[in-house]
């Protein structure tokens, strides 16, 4: 089972003053209203279960993605950025040529 601390954390946007133990909240902050109950916190972890499970290739692509350097690289030298964006990007190639 995923862990409360986790769930409640990505439901409450990391909020401060909650504290779980052992899968039973200790601390919950008035500023979020009633704490939640078994069957409010069992919905809480099958959406962040959800969430993981959904946004799990993210970590996968960024892993295998080229590094953004490159990335940004590639596409200025294919001439793919605006004629403004190609201008500031040769500006600071030029100011920091390789070596």
């Amino acid at each position: 089972m995923t862990n409360l601390a986790l769930s409640l954390a990505w439901k409450h946007n990391n909020a401060e003053g909650i504290a779980t133990r052992d899968g039973v909240i200790f601390e919950w902050p008035d500023s979020l209203g009633a704490e939640p109950d078994a069957a409010a916190q069992a919905t809480i972890i099958a959406e962040y279960e959800a969430h993981v499970a959904a946004t799990a290739y993210r970590e996968k692509r960024a892993t295998e993605y080229p590094e953004i350097g490159d990335q940004l690289d590639d596409l200025y030298r294919k001439g793919a950025f605006s004629d403004a964006m190609a201008a500031q990007l040769k500006a600071v190639k030029d100011k920091y040529p390789k070596e």
